[in-house]
């Protein structure tokens, strides 16, 4: 990653991961789970945390939305795919609430710590 790009994230105050994303901690993450439990286990971890409130869950397209209400205010959408049997992708899109057009790197750290949180919940496949 070069060294502009690696400042030009602080200058964004969105977030979104995918297949052949530059950053490779904001690449898509593939678990070994079906999408009905992968979508259910991120229901259950934002239900548990105080620090989120969920704000939909579309099980029909795999997407759940929600807030984070503790500290820095920011919207996450997480879209959960089931690409086969057992392989199953999630990104996450983050958009933070700030004053400013910018949040000094804020949504792309709330990526990397929903990802820690679900590697901790779900087996991890390497990349496809």
């Amino acid at each position: 990653m070069s060294f502009g790009k690696k400042i030009s994230r602080f200058f964004y105050n969105q977030a979104e991961t995918s297949d052949k994303h530059w950053d490779k901690e904001l690449q898509t993450h593939y678990y070994k789970t079906t999408k009905d439990k992968g979508l259910a286990m991120l229901q259950d971890l934002v239900n548990r945390s105080n620090k989120y409130e969920l704000n939909s869950v579309s099980s029909e397209h795999g997407e759940l939305s929600f807030y984070i209400v503790k500290g820095k205010k920011a919207f996450v959408i997480a879209t959960v795919i089931m690409v086969r049997p057992y392989q199953t992708a999630i990104d996450f899109t983050v958009s933070s609430e700030s004053a400013l057009p910018f949040d000094f790197g804020y949504s792309s750290k709330v990526v990397k710590e929903l990802y820690e949180k679900l590697n901790k919940e779900l087996p991890l496949i390497d990349k496809i």
